[in-house]
């Protein structure tokens, strides 16, 4: 029964991700105030709404998946789980702590390509896993569609740089 270490660090990688991102938000700054955003933008409470279940999901799908992955592929998917997380974290620390919609929105591109290659990953090990992780990648290809949007609104403001 050692499977709950490995969900008890699935989770505990999840939560760090979560907390250094939301860390990094401020959505009541001056500078995030400034952008021009689409009319489509969902509230700012909604984004907490979204993606505390989401996290969830994740550490979920990644400690069932790596708990029944063996050898290669439970190495490749763990790497493939940190990249991922690291990029998810990456994504908040480039557009709001750096102010740059346009760093935010390639940091974004990555995570979507990350996203589809942990799926791909995930479900070689364990499809109900990688079925859970659908509702995280496609937020996430949402968020690449309104980060670029946000980008393509203020290039020419300077607020976006």
């Amino acid at each position: 029964m050692e499977h709950w270490k490995t969900y008890a660090g699935a989770a505990a990688a999840t939560a760090l991700s979560a907390a250094v991102g939301s860390a990094a938000v401020d959505a009541d700054s001056a500078w995030y105030r400034s952008l021009s955003k689409p009319p489509w933008q969902p509230p700012p409470w909604a984004f907490g709404a979204v993606w505390t279940p989401l996290y969830v999901s994740i550490a979920w799908a990644a400690g069932h998946a790596l708990s029944r992955a063996r050898g290669r592929r439970r190495r490749a998917l763990a790497v493939g789980l940190g990249v991922n997380l690291t990029l998810n974290t990456a994504w908040t620390l480039l557009f709001f702590g750096r102010h740059s919609t346009r760093a935010g929105a390639v940091g974004t591109v990555l995570l979507d390509v990350s996203n589809v290659d942990l799926i791909r990953r995930t479900a070689r090990v364990d499809p109900s896993a990688a079925r859970a992780l659908l509702p995280y990648a496609a937020w996430c290809a949402f968020a690449t569609a309104l980060t670029f949007d946000i980008a393509r609104r203020n290039r020419t403001s300077g607020a976006g740089r």
